[in-house]
């Protein structure tokens, strides 16, 4: 767990040295500043997760800290004094202020008060993630099976569990990327915290940038409200961008300042905020041509691949797929309220035989749609609809793909949508993704879709 950070501002060197020593040894990491001046620089370049701030100091007062500190995070403050005023208290609180404690203060009731904060602060961002990040309970863990580059990937990503530089997760589409990010936030320091994740594929760079940085009220037409950004609701926690390299350049450049600086502005605003997030970034693209080509920062691109991990796809490990396969199918078994499945020795062979050019998601679809055609608590290969004829001889099975990752994901697109008439809603649940996904899809790759037949 990361240890809250918590900056004491008190021009008393002895009260401010017995809280220091004791909140240090509850676990808290504290910075300590003695006049307004001080303060606001340390507020700034620690990022506190709360400021505990003396009402007098030399050279002001807490109200003339409070907007300061506010324009830049919404940590939570508690105001001391030794001078108690109502009048003062309620101006504070206006101003911010989360508590008001009178001088000399009781460390245990502070310690209560100072954790019941930071738990409710970060059940908030919580909540918060769960209502805008997408739905991360996944049918598989990325580790399952025993190939020798599953266990190659297991032993790079606990590696590094022990940093929080970012990492650039490459692998083909289907593969569990976005798994694996959420394993590693729920098995670093962080995973107390929030985890968010936001697909940038197929977003405007109007869109990206108010999901990740947030507006103000009025920064642009339609803008009613004030809203945070997946960066706020992630601070002290983890954000996921999944296909990044599909990211507009003016926001890789913000992006960029928050990796580098911790701190970004929200539409509309005019000063910066502070924030503590680990970035996960995952592609299906090769990035060294996206840079080569001029579509993404070669700054940006060194900063988010401090660290690379590679999910290989199931061709890769076909031994590896009945177990699999296995797990999936609990899952499904258990969502559609029946009893456990489990696969006949014929279909593990088919399922075995086959490419997967979709990866786990693809496997995951011909699973489900067995389990939707049949109440057998035992599939066979003929229960199993499969985008190929498996009977055929291995002359005709698909067979890997050469040329590009894009070669190969636009060859598959063709081959569902003539495989499913064209229909988009048949396409989309081949492939995983919604029917706004497939058509920009077709256009990335240049493919014409004709009018639905069936």
């Amino acid at each position: 767990m990361l240890r809250p950070r918590v900056l004491l501002i008190d021009d008393e060197s002895v009260p401010r040295f017995a809280v220091r020593r004791f909140l240090t040894s509850k676990g808290f990491d504290v910075e300590e500043a003695d006049d307004c001046a001080s303060g606001k620089a340390k507020f700034r370049s620690f990022g506190p997760d709360i400021t505990i701030l003396d009402f007098r100091l030399p050279d002001g007062n807490a109200l003339d800290l409070l907007p300061d500190f506010r324009s830049v995070s919404d940590s939570p403050i508690i105001v001391l004094t030794a001078y108690a005023s109502i009048d003062n208290a309620v101006e504070a609180v206006k101003l911010g202020a989360e508590q008001f404690f009178t001088k000399p203060v009781e460390l245990e009731a502070l310690l209560l008060v100072v954790n019941r904060i930071l738990e409710n602060r970060r059940n908030q961002r919580q909540v918060l993630a769960g209502a805008q990040a997408t739905d991360v309970r996944m049918p598989v863990d990325p580790f399952l099976g025993g190939s020798g580059v599953i266990v190659e990937l297991k032993e790079k990503a606990q590696a590094v569990l022990r940093t929080d530089s970012p990492i650039l997760i490459h692998g083909e589409t289907g593969t569990g990327k976005t798994v694996l990010a959420h394993w590693i936030h729920s098995n670093s320091r962080r995973a107390g915290e929030a985890f968010v994740d936001l697909n940038c594929a197929g977003i405007s760079r109007e869109f990206l940038e108010t999901e990740l940085f947030g507006h103000e009220k009025g920064a642009f037409t339609g803008a009613i409200t004030t809203k945070q950004g997946l960066l706020e609701i992630a601070h002290r926690g983890t954000v996921f961008l999944d296909e990044i390299g599909d990211m507009d350049s003016q926001v890789q450049a913000s992006l960029l300042k928050v990796l580098e600086e911790k701190r970004f502005r929200r539409l509309g605003d005019v000063k910066d905020r502070s924030v503590d997030v680990r970035l996960i970034a995952a592609t299906h693209r090769d990035f060294r041509t996206l840079v080569d080509q001029q579509r993404f920062r070669q700054d940006l691109y060194y900063r988010i691949s401090t660290l690379e991990l590679f999910v290989p796809p199931l061709r890769e490990r076909q031994d590896d797929i009945p177990i699999i396969a296995a797990r999936i199918l609990a899952r499904l078994a258990r969502d559609l309220g029946r009893a456990p499945v489990s696969l006949a020795d014929d279909a593990q062979r088919v399922l075995r035989r086959y490419e997967w050019p979709g990866n786990i998601r693809e496997l995951r679809n011909v699973l489900e749609r067995a389990l939707l055609r049949t109440e057998a608590e035992r599939l066979d290969a003929t229960m199993l609809v499969m985008p190929v004829d498996m009977t055929a001889p291995a002359a005709m099975m698909p067979v890997r793909r050469a040329g590009t990752l894009d070669d190969v994901e636009k060859e598959y697109i063709e081959e569902v949508l003539r495989e499913e008439n064209g229909v988009i809603d048949r396409v989309a649940a081949r492939l995983g993704v919604s029917r706004s996904a497939v058509y920009y899809k077709a256009r990335k790759h240049g493919i014409t879709i004709a009018k639905s037949r069936g």
